[in-house]
């Protein structure tokens, strides 16, 4: 389904990126884990095309080489828009809400380039099964809701953009291990419905406990690549990169 080819970034001179490779297959779990600094951020940043434009503090945009191919076709010269429709989904880290908007009202932002009604209200009524505690939530503000339940909203959010390939960028970050635990479940359990996953993830451990595959990527690169049981066979790769 995705096909990342020797992708390489840089920002503002810095080489953040370098010749990163990697593919996803249709309904596939696939994570991408490593220290800060990493990339992994970047990573879907090119994938989703957030990188196409001038980046926030910054007075150029990227400079990007290499291909990302979804379905078959090129997208990495594409508009974010056009990602999106074609079924990339984005779900960014640190939740990002539209805080003054209630929870009902952050889902609809997430269908707002879809018109057929009545998949829209499945939809909304499946993220609500998904996650309950929204539906008790649905006119409270998004910013006035925990941070659990805004990264559960982030991503019901982009579900309600019916993507084929979903992109979550660090869900864990700053949840109790409780919180966590109940997302990551719901994760999986997006992935049994159908939707192809593609997670950056911190967390070593829960990674390797929930995706079919794992990419270690280390300054830019991809330093190891294979399944729980391949890379815990592989003593260097789970003392100096995963630190188990």
């Amino acid at each position: 389904m995705l096909e990342v080819k020797d992708l390489t970034v840089h920002y503002d001179g810095a080489l953040v990126l370098n010749g990163v490779s990697l593919k996803v297959e249709n309904k596939e779990f696939v994570a991408a884990v490593g220290p800060n600094g990493a990339g992994k951020t970047t990573l879907l940043r090119a994938i989703s095309g957030l990188l196409t434009e001038i980046q926030p503090g910054s007075n150029e945009r990227p400079r990007i080489s290499g291909t990302i191919a979804f379905d078959g076709k090129r997208i990495d010269k594409l508009k974010a828009y056009h990602i999106v429709k074609m079924g990339i989904v984005h779900c960014p880290e640190r939740r990002r809400p539209f805080s003054e908007m209630t929870v009902q009202e952050n889902l609809q932002m997430g269908a707002y380039l879809r018109k057929d009604k009545e998949e829209i209200k499945k939809d909304s009524d499946w993220v609500y099964e998904l996650f309950p505690v929204l539906k008790e939530r649905e006119n409270q503000m998004a910013g006035t809701l925990s941070g659990g339940e805004q990264q559960m909203l982030a991503i019901a959010r982009a579900l309600m953009s019916k993507p084929k390939l979903l992109l979550i960028d660090e869900p864990s970050m700053g949840l109790a291990p409780i919180i966590k635990d109940s997302v990551f479940e719901r994760i999986k359990e997006i992935q049994r419905s159908g939707v192809t996953i593609l997670l950056v993830e911190q967390d070593v451990s829960i990674a390797l406990d929930i995706a079919d595959r794992i990419y270690v990527l280390a300054h830019g690169r991809v330093a190891a690549e294979g399944t729980r049981e391949k890379l815990m066979k592989d003593t260097d790769v789970r003392e100096i990169y995963l630190g188990i």
